[in-house]
């Protein structure tokens, strides 16, 4: 039996629309980096990056030399090139390694590759299901036993039992159905085959949607005729609906370790069973739980690791933690404490992954480096401590720096991005800009110097904002850095808006972040690289999705608060800037008929003096809110009476995620973050964009649902005269002609994110901004940088 697979890797397949909950735009992906799955065998070691640009995913090698440090080998990829997060989950007993991968629309497979003599790993088949079906898992959790392995299908929650499909190796090394695990009473929405563990002639599997989803794991015991009986069937005795025991699993000996790492509101807990040596049966000995109560996530994963067990927290003390308890003579685990490592950053996610071969403990930590992933090799001291061996990440892959002059799209590319109708003034990558390793892009926003007319990009980063002067446009200056709040972490989600020359930066999922505001004349003297700090701090909103701003009434709009203050249910939290460096609080509002909760949550919105047709509404402030149901128009003219004018849903909504109204204020073109993902309606055919009369604010109208040339997802667009401007993801930036607002029509477009077919990822262009007088347009594509792009769509007829 190998050691490694006394823990179990658990994918969770899941929806896009599951992924975006109430935020809409990143899904959590399960955090598919660098250091996702992991497994030990021996000297080798292997690391799981299912999440590659351009690949399907990577297997990466390690072994250990005669000093006890660890080495990279050659990298494993899949045999025939294709499929997705490749990587997922792996086990290996050290002449086999499976691969999990979760690709074909979620029907998966398992890759088996083969130790040759010389130690070199070859392809050596695939494993999968006799009929695979959409979103079933298959290679979920995977297990390696003997001349056994086993693979978890648990199928979508509501319309599978799940399945657990057994294969046998013969003489020749080759692998062949042995039929599934017979599992009595299977109900669907079980996840039978969440999990897996084994010790020697037994399996055990979770079922953690049994029993309202406290979760149960079944035993099976393997017959000398090679038939496998189940043999029990446990649960723990308090684990509350959808704790959803035995996500993750560990056997050793006649002791059974179950995690439950959601129950307790993500605190997590652990039971541990044992088989009784007189009657057979097992029953629960004790549940443990972390010392803290807060989210740990404790019983993510374990490990084995000689007369310890060690069980993971990825979310313990911000960092990432693992306990350790300790065997007493009579074999029983008891205390916990606190395995002490240094060097962990802030969300990295300790924890979150480990494998054990006796004095050899590999540990991932894929929330680390941004999400990008990091492992870390750990021996035992002869005085019984740990230390690091080795400390590896993959390699950043970065897009060189183009400057100098504007690079006119030829034959379809400018340099090496695919373009048409447009002009590469620049591109800057994130370590130019004050990224680190992990950092990625968000939003942008500009700002034009009144004294001077010099012009100036705001870039959004998951760690804070960057300034870049852009005057030249192709040999832009970058000028310093504005940290994130301090003591936030880092934010998927920040965002900008600018008023008498202060910009208000807001960063949503990020505790006590606030608003931030800062004199953006302080760029005229810079020493760069500079560090800046805020020239203001507004604490009334903690974590904000997003901030509006109408620069006619001085008043901005906090969308999407969240982690405390007052949040106004997600809807406007109305504040008054016209004292830029003393912002107050002005008020609320929120449509409840609207949003995913009920509670008017807006996940963006637009502020504008109104001056379109609707003459009831003449010189009113009009919010148009994108409310993830529906759009929601509301009169905040008097901040203490906010009136819900209209709100208006339409066909297969994904997600109603932002939007832009015409210059006369006519027509209002909104986005939807996950229609494409679902494919539904017209939105299976391309990138949807949403076209809405609003000439009467009482009754807007769909006139339109625009479908675009690719099926990449839209993300922010905006309207300046005949032109629209979208940031969509894959595709990059495209330029749509709305000289007929009802019909829009591609005119131009550069792909910011090269080396996909622009189908429905969340990846690439996130915002644009093409509001500077010279032309130039910001877009920020987030794992790439900046670029500066110019609009050559005035010659297409």
């Amino acid at each position: 039996m190998m050691r490694a697979s006394l823990f179990a890797v658990t994918l969770l397949v899941t929806s896009v629309g599951a992924a975006v909950a109430s935020t809409g735009d990143w899904p959590d992906n399960a955090l598919p980096g660098f250091g996702r799955a992991v497994a030990i065998s021996g000297d080798q070691a292997f690391v799981g990056e299912p999440l590659v640009a351009g690949k399907p995913g990577v297997v990466h090698t390690y072994r250990r030399a005669a000093s006890g440090r660890w080495a990279a080998g050659a990298d494993l990829v899949p045999a025939s090139g294709t499929g997705s997060a490749f990587g997922m989950g792996l086990a290996t007993d050290g002449r086999t390694l499976l691969v999990a991968e979760l690709g074909d629309s979620g029907r998966g497979g398992v890759h088996v590759f083969r130790a040759g003599a010389d130690g070199k790993w070859t392809a050596a088949g695939k494993l999968g299901a006799e009929t695979p079906e959409a979103r079933s898992g298959f290679g979920a959790s995977i297990l390696v036993n003997g001349d056994w392995a086993f693979v978890g299908q648990p199928g979508p929650t509501a319309s599978s039992t799940g399945a657990v499909h057994v294969f046998r190796r013969g003489s020749d090394g080759t692998w062949s159905a042995a039929g599934t695990l017979p599992g009595t009473a299977l109900a669907k929405g079980d996840a039978f085959g969440a999990s897996l563990a084994a010790s020697g002639d037994l399996i055990a599997v979770g079922a953690t949607g049994r029993n309202a989803g406290k979760g149960e794991i079944l035993i099976f015991k393997r017959g000398g005729d090679g038939t496998w009986t189940q043999q029990a069937a446990v649960s723990g005795r308090t684990t509350p609906d959808n704790g959803r025991l035995g996500s993750t699993l560990a056997f050793s000996g006649d002791r059974l370790v179950a995690g439950a790492p959601n129950a307790a509101s993500f605190n997590g807990y652990v039971v541990i069973f044992e088989r009784d040596a007189k009657s057979g049966n097992w029953v629960e000995r004790t549940a443990v739980r972390p010392f803290e109560v807060s989210a740990n996530g404790f019983g993510s994963s374990f490990a084995t690791v000689g007369d310890e067990l060690w069980i993971g927290a990825p979310r313990g003390d911000r960092t990432g933690r693992i306990y350790r308890m300790h065997r007493d003579k009579a074999g029983n685990w008891t205390g916990l404490t606190k395995l002490a490592i240094d060097s962990v950053d802030l969300s990295s996610q300790f924890g979150a992954t480990m494998a054990s071969d006796g004095n050899n403990v590999i540990v991932g930590m894929p929330g680390d480096g941004g999400g990008e992933g990091t492992v870390k090799f750990l021996a035992r001291t002869p005085a019984g401590g740990w230390v690091a061996r080795g400390t590896f990440f993959p390699p950043s892959i970065e897009f060189a720096r183009v400057t100098g002059s504007e690079v006119r799209c030829a034959e379809g590319k400018a340099n090496k991005f695919e373009c048409g109708n447009t002009g590469l003034l620049s591109f800057l990558p994130i370590s130019e800009i004050g990224g680190k390793r992990g950092t990625r892009m968000n939003d942008n926003w500009g700002w034009t110097d009144p004294e001077n007319g010099k012009e100036y990009a705001i870039l959004g980063r998951t760690d804070g904002t960057s300034f870049v002067d852009v005057s030249n446009p192709s040999a832009p200056r970058y000028l310093g850095d504005l940290p994130k709040t301090e003591g936030s972490p880092s934010a998927a989600w920040r965002d900008m808006k600018v008023y008498k020359n202060h910009v208000f930066i807001v960063a949503d999922n990020s505790g006590d972040h606030g608003m931030q505001v800062f004199d953006l004349t302080r760029l005229r003297t810079v020493r760069a690289p500079q560090a800046f700090t805020t020239d203001a701090h507004y604490t009334n909103i903690a974590s904000a999705h997003n901030i509006v701003l109408n620069d006619e009434s001085g008043f901005a709009y906090a969308v999407g608060a969240s982690s405390g203050g007052e949040t106004c249910g997600g809807g406007l939290h109305m504040i008054d800037v016209r004292d830029p460096r003393h912002p107050t609080f002005a008020g609320c509002f929120s449509d409840s008929k609207t949003g995913n909760s009920g509670t008017g949550y807006s996940h963006d919105a637009q502020c504008v003096t109104y001056k379109g047709p609707d003459e009831k509404y003449k010189g009113h402030e009009i919010c148009m809110g994108s409310n993830e149901t529906a759009i929601s128009i509301a009169d905040v003219t008097d901040k203490k009476n906010p009136v819900a004018i209209s709100r208006a849903s339409y066909p297969n909504v994904g997600y109603a995620h932002q939007g832009w109204l015409t210059d006369d204020h006519r027509f209002y073109y909104l986005n939807d973050e996950a229609d494409e993902s679902s494919g539904k309606g017209e939105a299976a055919k391309g990138t949807r964009t949403l076209v809405w009369d609003v000439s009467d604010l009482d009754d807007p109208v769909l006139v339109k649902e625009h479908v675009g040339t690719s099926r990449a997802i839209d993300h922010n667009l905006y309207v300046k005269g005949n032109r629209m401007y979208q940031a969509n993801y894959t595709s990059g930036l495209r330029i749509l002609d709305i000289s007929d607002p009802r019909n829009p029509r591609e005119v131009g477009y550069i792909d910011t994110h090269p080396g996909d077919d622009g189908s429905p990822s969340f990846n690439g262009a996130w915002s644009t901004y093409p509001y500077f007088k010279s032309g130039t347009i910001i877009v920020t594509s987030i794992g790439e940088g900046v670029f500066f792009v110019r609009d050559r769509t005035e010659a297409v007829p």
